[in-house]
């Protein structure tokens, strides 16, 4: 009997152990299934947002849409710089294993030359292995065929639609153009600073401006990047498009240079090196801007190779030097007019005085020597500019002194920038006494000597100013002392609306400047023409102009020898420089010019300026023996019956239109110019036909 009730009790300790796990269990899964709704509860209402973002994150892709850039105009209409759209093969070396074989793989099927594959491996060291980079461009429809065809063999390799810039003149220009290139590292990393709005309009951009005007008016030309968002696929693959912001292509420049004019300096230069600007007095605006010699700036537009770079870069022509901007000369006897007036300003002399050049002036124990030893005789200030009498200017040199002549020519714009719409433009040099003190570090060379100062005065020592100073300060001078800065846009056309918007130049504080003394240097400056050194260069000119020749040393002579340019290496020989201004007496065009290395103003630099103010004011194009001629240094008036300007054809007229150009016709409107224009996006890097295809949307006929 107590057996059997020790059994019952254990039986009901037994029972209650396992009520208590079981209420327990119950808790537990009561809890756990109380925290799993909360979470889910969390996740459904608090996390409902970001999650379904993040969703829609993984399910879609937003890919930006590159805008087209805007076009460059000259002031007639003339297009210089367009874009046209051209399949490229890319490789993202990342996804890549072994990058050589690929490519060798490739060049079985499409072909890829030695420039090709040094251009690849340039641009690999410059970007980083997750980007992808061009191997070949410009692809035929047969060779994307070929390749779409073996796609699969080749992973991490894919062709993409491009836009690329086009430069339709070659050569022509190609200084105050520039060019665009592929953003480099250095560029990425100053990128990183701009602001937030404008970083994200570069996404998917991989070029931008390098030099010019492309570089200066960059975010006029870049545009408003777009955006299309993609369906994807778990494998990445785009599956259809769900929305799209279309990019705005960037503005038009409309340039104020007459691009025909341009290209026929620069005909006329030939080989030599030099730089011709050509501003209009009253506002400003430049109508020619050459540097000679020039370079084809689409050889940049997607990459240019190591054997034309070296060529370009170590060529002892300097072409890649824009010797207008940044070219610096002495001024030689074109200084003669200005220190004039620097004279007349100051009250050190009247017009009348006279000084009596013997052939040579003395100071110390130095002559500085004159026009071969042979001297002038009586000479007061118009027949010094006429003549070029050096004696002149040596002993008025030496009368005004160092800094009373920087405090002249200072505000004429010398040895300071103009400002012009461009950047890196050299400010040249303006000597003074505080000057050397700043340049140079050793005390004995800080110190000004007296002796140094004579030589300014013909324009020679220290003196080093850029064609484009010497053309804005005449430019100044002939105006009676108005200023402006140089401007080569004369207007920005918005594609959106078409509205033009005006690029006035910024008039600065004019210059107190008497008219008499104007009066008088803009009569010997005609007197030049007339019966002074550039006589026989503008006999039979139907109009009247005014200009002043000199000649630069490029190196020293000894005080006991002469010069002699047969016993010199070319690059040593004197420069050829003229100032022009026409018609008198209210001139609408100035000019400066310089051929380096060739001489006697007269005989290179001032038959230029001639055939420009022929171009101009005539309307005449100089005659294929003139130019030859001139092109030589052999000519003085012009000869043969001049041509019509419209009759001549510009050089990329005759070039072939590179394939799938689009371009407006010349003779377009800057507002149907970029509406011809395509916006061509990047690729997916999956779906390369459906890509190309939804980027060629609204090209009216034609498929890239």
């Amino acid at each position: 009997m107590s057996e059997t009730m020790s059994e019952l009790k254990d039986l009901e300790n037994e029972l209650g152990r396992f009520r208590l796990r079981l209420v327990a269990a119950g808790i537990f899964v009561l809890l756990a299934f109380g925290l799993l709704g909360a979470r889910l509860a969390y996740l459904q209402v608090q996390r409902h947002e970001d999650l379904a973002a993040q969703a829609e994150t993984n399910r879609t892709a937003v890919l930006p849409i590159v805008p087209n850039r805007g076009l460059i105009l000259d002031r007639n209409g003339e297009v210089l710089a367009t874009n046209y759209s051209a399949y490229t093969l890319e490789i993202t070396p990342s996804k890549v294993d072994e990058l050589e074989a690929t490519i060798d793989g490739l060049s079985e099927i499409v072909e890829i030359g030695a420039r090709d594959r040094k251009r690849f491996k340039r641009l690999l060291d410059e970007g980083k292995s997750f980007e992808s980079l061009p191997i070949r461009t410009k692809l035929s429809d047969e060779e994307v065929a070929r390749f779409t065809a073996q796609r699969y063999r080749f992973p991490g390799v894919e062709v993409k639609a491009r836009l690329f810039r086009s430069y339709p003149l070659g050569e022509v220009g190609s200084h105050l153009l520039g060019y665009i290139g592929r953003i480099n590292q250095a560029e990425k990393e100053k990128m990183e600073d701009w602001p937030d709005e404008e970083l994200a309009n570069y996404k998917g951009t991989e070029y931008i401006g390098k030099l010019g005007l492309e570089q200066s008016y960059e975010a006029e030309l870049h545009g408003l990047t777009g955006f299309e968002r993609v369906e994807t696929s778990a494998g990445g693959r785009a599956l259809r498009r769900l929305s799209s912001q279309a990019p705005t292509p960037g503005n038009t420049l409309v340039l104020s240079v007459d691009i025909r004019l341009q290209a026929m300096v620069e005909e006329l230069f030939g080989d030599r090196r030099g730089a011709l600007v050509a501003i209009d007095p009253r506002s400003g605006e430049v109508l020619a801007f050459v540097s000679k010699p020039t370079f084809d700036p689409n050889l940049f537009v997607d990459g240019i190779d190591f054997d034309s770079w070296r060529e370009l870069n170590e060529s002892i022509d300097k072409p890649l030097l824009n010797r207008a901007l940044r070219g610096t000369y002495p001024p030689g006897s074109t200084y003669k007019p200005f220190m004039a007036l620097a004279a007349l300003n100051t009250g050190k002399r009247s017009a009348s005085q006279v000084i009596m050049d013997g052939g040579s002036f003395s100071f110390g124990n130095h002559v500085f020597r004159s026009h071969g030893d042979r001297g002038l005789g009586a000479v007061d200030m118009y027949r010094s500019i006429v003549k070029s009498s050096n004696v002149y200017y040596y002993s008025l040199a030496n009368e005004l002194g160092v800094d009373l002549m920087h405090d002249q020519m200072a505000p004429l714009g010398f040895g300071r920038k103009t400002g012009i719409d461009l950047q890196n433009e050299s400010t040249g040099i303006l000597p003074s006494t505080a000057w050397k003190r700043r340049y140079y570090k050793r005390p004995e060379q800080q110190k000004w000597y007296a002796g140094e100062t004579i030589s300014l005065g013909i324009g020679q020592g220290y003196n080093a100013f850029t064609p484009l100073q010497l053309a804005s300060a005449t430019a100044t001078l002939v105006s009676g002392g108005q200023r402006f800065k140089p401007r080569l846009v004369r207007e920005i056309e918005d594609v959106v609306t078409h509205e033009r918007r005006r690029i006035a130049s910024d008039a600065l504080e004019p210059l107190p400047y008497k008219p008499e003394h104007i009066a008088l240097l803009l009569r010997a400056m005609h007197g030049v023409t007339q019966e002074g050194t550039s006589t026989r260069v503008f006999a039979g000119a139907p109009y009247k102009s005014g200009g002043k020749t000199g000649t630069a040393q490029a190196v020293g002579v000894k005080a006991n020898q002469k010069y002699d340019a047969s016993k010199l290496e070319e690059h040593k020989r004197d420069h050829s420089l003229y100032i022009a201004v026409a018609p008198l007496p209210d001139p609408t065009l100035v000019v400066a010019v310089i051929v380096e290395n060739a001489g006697f103003g007269a005989a290179a630099a001032a038959p230029i300026a001639r055939r420009v103010f022929d171009f101009v004011l005539l309307g005449h194009y100089p005659s294929e023996e003139d130019v030859a001629a001139t092109r030589k240094g052999q000519s003085a008036a012009p000869i043969g019956a001049p041509r019509q300007i419209a009759d001549v054809p510009l050089p990329g007229q005759l070039l072939t239109a590179p394939p799938l150009a689009i371009a407006p016709a010349p003779a377009a409107s800057a507002a149907s110019a970029a509406a011809a224009t395509v916006a061509i996006g990047t690729g997916t890097g999956t779906d390369i036909a459906a890509r190309a295809a939804v980027a060629a949307l609204g090209v009216a006929g034609r498929t890239p």
